[in-house]
């Protein structure tokens, strides 16, 4: 195994879902540093259904876990991974066609590793509600968002999470 091979393995490896994170900001490059490694995702025929978007307004980012039960994390940005239904269609996928679920699961992956790779902590969201975060994030009727990645400086402090407020 090269070095740069064992520098992967072992970013992989030590990766972890960071629940708890610090309020230190994250800078604009780091953020787009992220957010710029999903191209680089395995999907279906390269097509790239599933756009990505960077959340550092903080009004933005409190919003939107107040619409997410499963935000356990205070994130100092986000990234929100959607599947384009409406390119998807022109394509001939289903709606509800697996490939583009897998698509964003591999846009996640990929995201959590970049993350990783940048030193931050990520944690990766389902539950929340998919038509307010549309609307938070101005999103085209056709752009649904599906997963909510978390990212922020891990809290050294530990302890438990705090609870969304309501």
């Amino acid at each position: 195994m090269t070095a740069v091979d064992r520098a992967v393995y072992d970013a992989l490896r030590a990766r972890r879902v960071t629940r708890r994170m610090s309020d230190r900001a994250v800078d604009p490059e780091t953020v787009g540093l992220v957010v710029r490694a999903a191209k680089f995702a395995p999907n279906a025929g390269n097509r790239r259904l599933q756009p990505v978007v960077a959340v550092t307004n903080g009004t933005k980012l409190r919003l939107l876990r107040l619409i997410s039960p499963g935000m356990i994390p205070v994130p100092q940005a986000a990234v929100v991974i959607s599947i384009d239904v409406g390119r998807a269609a022109s394509y001939g996928f289903p709606p509800r066609a697996p490939g583009l679920y897998v698509d964003v699961g591999t846009v996640a992956a990929t995201l959590l590793t970049a993350a990783q790779a940048a030193g931050l902590g990520a944690c990766p969201v389902t539950s929340f509600s998919r038509a307010a975060a549309g609307r938070i994030l101005n999103l085209p009727e056709t752009v649904q968002p599906h997963m909510i990645i978390c990212l922020g400086y891990p809290d050294p402090t530990g302890g438990p999470p705090p609870m969304p407020k309501p």
